[in-house]
C-alpha cells in the first residue's frame, strides 16, 4: 500500500478546539483538492465523527471518498459514540484491518 492518512480526533493539533476544527476543514478540503491523495485514510477516536451526520466536513469527506480514498473508521469507535446509523461516507473496519493496512503500508501520515 502507498500511505495512509491516520486522522485520530476531530480537531487538528493541541491548545484551542475551534482553531483546530478550522485546521483540520482546511487540511481535509486542501487534501480533497489535491492530486496527491493517499490510498486509504483511518479515522479513529473521535475522528469518526467526521464521516457521520452533521460533520462540517462532510463535503470534503465525501469528496475524497467519490475520487477513490479508502476511508475506514473504527467500529470500536462507531459503537462507543453510537454513529452506527448516522455514518455517512466510508466504511466500518476492525482494530485488525487497522493493524493489516499500517503494517503493510509504505508511509503513514497522522494527523
Amino acid at each position: 500500500m502507498r500511505s495512509v492518512v491516520v486522522i485520530n480526533s476531530e480537531t487538528m493539533g493541541r491548545g484551542s478546539d475551534e482553531l483546530g476544527g478550522v485546521l483540520m476543514a482546511s487540511f481535509l478540503r486542501k487534501l480533497a483538492a489535491s492530486s496527491d491523495r493517499p490510498e486509504r485514510m483511518l479515522f479513529y477516536n473521535a475522528a469518526v465523527k467526521l464521516l457521520a451526520e452533521g460533520s462540517p466536513v462532510l463535503d470534503a469527506i465525501e469528496h475524497l471518498e467519490s475520487s477513490g480514498v479508502d476511508l475506514v473508521a473504527c467500529g470500536t469507535c462507531v459503537e462507543y459514540f453510537g454513529l452506527k446509523r448516522k455514518m455517512k461516507a466510508g466504511r466500518i473496519g476492525s482494530m485488525d484491518g487497522i493493524v493489516a493496512d499500517l503494517m503493510k503500508t509504505d508511509r503513514i501520515v497522522t494527523i
